[in-house]
């Protein structure tokens, strides 16, 4: 059994068990989240699709820790202007636990 949720303006395909960052939530470690947006339920051969989101569709999940992404790096450079310039993004994650799905 899988559930696909959206969070944070992103899609993720989730199983009971599975862990995964998603954006930064606030709340604090060993809290358990409920998330609501959930767009697709499969049980085997029986698959469940929302419109957008599937009712009485729910993942709960337990908040594992919080932290920062690795360092991406951009560089904007102009070929023969004597212009560079480096700087640098970390993103904030939540790590989650899935730990029930339900319909």
């Amino acid at each position: 059994m899988y559930a696909v949720i959206s969070t944070g303006g992103k899609q993720y395909k989730l199983a009971q068990g599975d862990v995964c960052r998603i954006e930064k939530l606030d709340a604090e470690e060993g809290a358990t989240v409920e998330i609501d947006k959930v767009l697709m339920i499969a049980d085997g051969d029986n698959i469940n699709i929302g419109t957008p989101y599937v009712d009485g569709g729910k993942v709960t999940a337990t908040i594992k820790s919080h932290g920062r992404a690795k360092k991406v790096e951009i560089m904007k450079f102009r070929r023969r202007k004597h212009h560079q310039k480096k700087t640098g993004h970390r993103q904030y994650y939540t790590e989650i636990e899935v730990t029930a799905i339900s319909a």
